[in-house]
């Protein structure tokens, strides 16, 4: 048989968990350490516990060398996510130490650029590889204990005292025990609930948690409670100023299950793991005797998948959509108790998430707007989701890099919430104020009168950290007040200078629009010259909020053609119709079911997935396309949550529909 080529592991970021991964390495059946990366070569001692690696003069060096197959990204948390997509960019396999990045959204850039790569990613969660955390899922299936009710499990350390120096203390470092240790008895406990549920993993329904926040404002304890959809309740802690038992229980109808240290296993170098299992005064000790060493579990399970062309862990090591999960209930639990690390805010996260400079792309096209002093990309980036800073940064940087200009905001979103994100968005940038065009809306129901105008754009304003918008909209319309009256409060706002290209009206009939133009033209006022309505292949049937306003049928696209007001069409692709979500025997999820669901709909998405077909595309995409393609300017916000959404949406922009492919699409 023929020896099987090793795979060979580079180490970036050579401190003492990447020696103990070394030693993994050494004692693994697939792997070979051949190198590892410093930015300090010449430091006393750096080999010392890599035998036979060469020291590689910086990270970048080795991620250029031809002689590294796959990556363990061993620097400290705030570097895992850009070293790991820097690694997949530069063509090699990666194994990101826990955590993989310092939230979900993060942690699925990352995913996405390993897809996009054809690569491996992976989470090292040592333990979930080792065969007595199969053997704890093993008994729990058996039904031992009986039905399982309660996990508690916690991981947590003394420092013995506050040091400033060191990382775990460090805000800017994502120090405290969360992002540390907390993972562990989180990842065990979704593992634990999935072995009920009979899924890999299952995913809490709720988490609240609590913790105390040191004087460097990191985590030095805290708790968590997580609610599991099948009634099972996990209470989780960690801690790096708190020396805690560290025991694992499985507590059931009949009994529990006890494991000391469970991500410690059996030993660094092998030995014997003891589960315990006990009811009433019996206890019974299952032990698991496993000779390899624990992080060669990891190496192997890495090694094996990279051989066959997987590009994540099987089960039950963390697949791709488990570190996903895992880390959303770290977010969860980090906003319960306000901990945000000083590297997600504005004023550190300054770069894009591979540490460079955000510059302006091409890719997205641009169009002339009339009444618009510079050209705006063809699709815009709406605001309604963008829960904080790090995470909007991410779709915000990539719209932009690739030539995204056009920013859709509104008084309402978030509370204000994502107005001062992307305030501190584009000045943490020096985006210059002149390239990009920002649309800005106010006035919603309940406050939907002509005075709430100029009241909410002096704080929209000032959260967007600019002294204008470039196109207004009216978020509603209150048909009470007589249309001159809100013509003239925006009219007034072009006077001042702080609407500086045009307005309209957001979810208006086109019969008060009609009549707004009519007073602006009698009055010599500035006329509306926008629209902001739903406009999409599937045609609204039932408003998906109250007041909304539908452009889609026929009586509007007449409209909008004889008139070429440019309509800012808001939910453009359909809100899922288009997807898998929905489907004639798919009916779980009300809003797509009560707002886009009936047999023309139907036909129109049964031709979308057609042409899809036809053009090597996705319904979703002809959706889109579909919009843009009309014989009258309809510009599509967008919403998307993550990197992949955002550039999937941007590669239907390549898409030219015939006006007969148009025709041929409304049936």
């Amino acid at each position: 048989m023929t020896d099987v080529q090793p795979i060979r592991w580079g180490i970036i970021g050579p401190g003492t968990i990447a020696r103990t991964f070394a030693d993994g390495v050494a004692h693994s059946k697939t792997g070979k350490l051949v190198a590892i990366a410093s930015r300090n070569p010449d430091k006393p001692g750096l080999g010392d516990g890599f035998v036979g690696a060469r020291i590689v003069h910086g990270y970048d060096a080795l991620l250029s060398d031809p002689e590294v197959d796959a990556v363990y990204i061993a620097t400290p948390h705030t570097g895992h996510a850009e070293w790991a997509i820097k690694a997949v960019r530069a063509g090699k396999h990666v194994l990101v130490e826990k955590p993989i990045a310092l939230s979900a959204y993060d942690a699925d850039a990352v995913f996405h650029e390993a897809k996009k790569a054809g690569v491996f990613a992976g989470e090292a969660y040592m333990y979930r590889l080792h065969p007595q955390t199969a053997k704890i899922v093993e008994l729990v299936k058996s039904g031992v204990i009986g039905e399982v009710r309660i996990i508690r499990s916690s991981f947590g350390f003394n420092m013995g005292g506050f040091k400033p120096e060191h990382r775990l203390f460090a805000n800017d470092a994502a120090g405290g025990g969360i992002l540390d240790v907390g993972g562990y008895p989180v990842s065990m406990a979704r593992l634990i609930a999935g072995a009920v549920a009979d899924k890999p993993v299952l995913e809490p329904e709720k988490v609240s948690g609590v913790a105390h926040l040191g004087q460097s404002g990191v985590d030095e304890w805290a708790s968590a409670v997580l609610k599991f959809p099948n009634g099972i309740v996990a209470e989780v802690s960690c801690s790096i100023m708190a020396q805690q038992d560290n025991v694992l229980r499985i507590i059931g109808s009949q009994g529990r299950i006890q494991v000391e240290d469970f991500w410690f296993a059996s030993g660094h170098q092998g030995g014997v793991g003891k589960i315990d299992i006990i009811k009433g005064n019996d206890r019974q000790t299952v032990d698991v005797r496993e000779d390899g060493w624990l992080y060669s579990f990891e190496v192997d399970a890495a090694g094996e998948a990279i051989r066959a062309g997987k590009a994540e862990f099987a089960y039950p090591g963390m697949s791709w959509a488990d570190s996903l999960g895992n880390l959303r209930v770290m977010d969860q639990w980090r906003h319960s108790v306000g901990l945000e690390y000083g590297v997600e805010t504005s004023a550190k996260r300054v770069s894009n998430i591979v540490g460079g400079t955000v510059v302006a792309g091409s890719t997205v096209p641009k169009r002339t707007i009339p009444g618009v002093s510079k050209p705006a990309s063809v699709v815009a980036l709406g605001f309604e989701f963008f829960p904080n800073f790090a995470s909007a940064s991410l779709t915000l940087d990539t719209f932009y890099e690739a030539g995204g200009n056009l920013f859709d905001t509104a008084y309402v979103y978030g509370g204000g919430k994502t107005e001062s994100i992307f305030g501190d968005w584009h000045t943490s940038r020096n985006v210059p104020r002149e390239e990009i065009v920002v649309i800005g809306k106010g006035a919603h129901s309940p406050l939907c009168y002509p005075d709430m105008i100029a009241k909410q754009l002096d704080q929209s304003l000032e959260r967007l950290k600019t002294d204008y918008v470039d196109i207004y909209f009216m978020h509603r319309d209150n048909t009470v007040v007589p249309v001159g009256e809100f013509v003239d409060a925006m009219d007034s706002e072009v006077k001042r200078g702080r609407i500086r290209g045009i307005f309209g009206g957001s979810n208006w009939t086109r019969e008060r629009m009609d009549e707004a133009a009519a007073y602006a033209q009698k009055n010599g006022k500035a006329a509306p010259a926008a629209l902001s309505n739903n406009f999409s292949l599937a045609e609204m049937l039932d408003p998906i909020w109250a007041g909304c306003v539908a452009a889609s049928d026929d009586g509007w696209k007449e409209w909008q053609k004889e008139r070429q007001i440019p309509n800012f069409a808001w939910s453009s692709q359909g809100r899922g119709f288009f997807t898998e979500r929905a489907g004639r025997d798919k009916r779980d999820d009300e809003e797509i079911v009560r707002v886009w669901y009936s047999d023309r709909n139907f036909e129109r998405r049964d031709r979308a997935i057609q042409l899809g077909k036809d053009l090597g595309r996705s319904p979703i995409h002809i959706a889109l396309a579909y919009v843009i393609a009309q014989p009258f300017p309809v510009i599509p916000l967008i919403g998307p949550r993550t990197i992949a959404e955002l550039e999937d949406s941007l590669s239907a922009l390549d898409i030219k529909l015939t006006p007969e492919q148009v025709l041929w699409l409304e049936a």
